[in-house]
């Protein structure tokens, strides 16, 4: 199978005056599984649709290997596009929907044959080569729309949040044989979620996006230990980053009830007004001499292999992820230490990672 680099630059698209991408610059490897994450309207789906051809950019440039594409019909990309809703012909069975796309193309019969049934095969789906869509649960019809996709061979999958329909118990399931499913085929795959357990548990790399602007691309560890924006410090992680404004003084950052030491390598020239930020597993329980802050235990959450506290800590609420067997009451006094080599600064005006 055939696998290219996927590429677009300055990349912009307008709908009646509102910007829905704005100059997006993005790369994507042959064979590389990137997830464009964010929430809804962020432009995520519009990037893709006009990688697909199925928008037109008010402006800039797609690349699908060593081909310029901005203005190619869609069927003329070589690609294959996976949407959220299944799109499977109902009066035909699942061989049939699986053939579909390589009947039109004239492909003699025998090899139309062989290629769907190696599709079935792989995607565990043989058994059910005679049934129509109705017939089949959520995740079977979501099986066939991505053997229809991958029958074709094409240069790239694009995937448009297509587990968003299938039944909760079943998602889990289906993103392990899709990664598998990647990683067997090697196909370049640009895959469109809100979900951000989707986007970490899938993607070799995460693209996040907010109205239109990319915000930062990295590994998922990477995206999660080192946001470089406030917004991806805030969407990424569940429970998310505490942030906590604070203000520089005499070397140390101050907020209510809370004082850390302003860590040597913070830049000449920081705004005094700056918004911390620790992650939850980054907090812990103290002493109170060994304390940066201090508070009221409002909530205890117990999720089985962790526990989520919730403290008051002057008029903002920290998150605090502790191992299972340890147990504060609410309404208990707390106080907490932050891990200092994993604070992140961030400038409250422009958003801007500062340290």
């Amino acid at each position: 199978m055939t696998v290219a680099q996927v590429r677009v630059e300055r990349l912009t698209k307008h709908f009646d005056g509102m910007v829905a991408v704005a100059s997006l610059d993005l790369e994507v490897a042959d064979g590389e599984f990137l997830v464009l994450l964010g929430p809804s309207g962020c432009g995520k789906t519009t990037t893709l649709r006009c990688i697909a051809g199925l928008e037109t950019p008010t402006s800039g440039e797609v690349w699908i290997g060593s081909r310029r594409v901005t203005h190619l019909r869609a069927a003329d990309r070589d690609i294959a596009f996976v949407f959220q809703f299944y799109a499977l012909y109902p009066h035909l069975t699942v061989y049939d929907n699986i053939a579909f796309p390589l009947r039109a193309t004239g492909l003699a019969r025998e090899e139309i044959h062989r290629r769907v049934l190696a599709v079935a095969e792989l995607l565990r789906i043989p058994h059910l080569l005679k049934f129509r869509p109705a017939q089949l649960s959520g995740g079977e019809q979501q099986r066939v729309a991505l053997g229809r996709a991958i029958v074709r061979r094409p240069q790239a999958f694009l995937m448009d949040e297509p587990l968003t329909n299938v039944d909760a118990s079943f998602r889990v399931d289906l993103r392990v044989e899709l990664k598998h499913l990647q990683q067997e085929l090697g196909t370049t795959t640009i895959y469109v979620t809100h979900d951000q357990t989707e986007a970490m548990s899938l993607g070799h790399r995460i693209a996040v996006m907010r109205s239109g602007v990319l915000q930062q691309v990295g590994t998922p560890l990477e995206v999660y230990r080192s946001p470089k924006t406030l917004f991806v410090a805030s969407f990424i992680g569940s429970p998310p980053m505490n942030l906590i404004p604070v203000d520089l003084e005499d070397h140390l950052l101050r907020g209510q009830d809370l004082q850390v030491p302003c860590p040597p390598t913070l830049p000449m020239g920081a705004p005094r007004h700056l918004v911390l930020g620790v992650r939850p597993e980054d907090v812990s329980f103290v002493d109170s001499q060994d304390a940066h802050a201090y508070g009221t235990i409002l909530t205890r959450e117990p999720l089985g292999d962790e526990t989520v506290y919730a403290v008051a800590v002057g008029d903002q609420v920290v998150r605090v992820v502790t191992e299972p067997h340890v147990r504060w009451e609410p309404g208990t006094n707390a106080a907490l230490a932050f891990s200092l080599e994993r604070l992140h600064l961030y400038d409250p005006v422009t958003g801007a990672l500062v340290l």
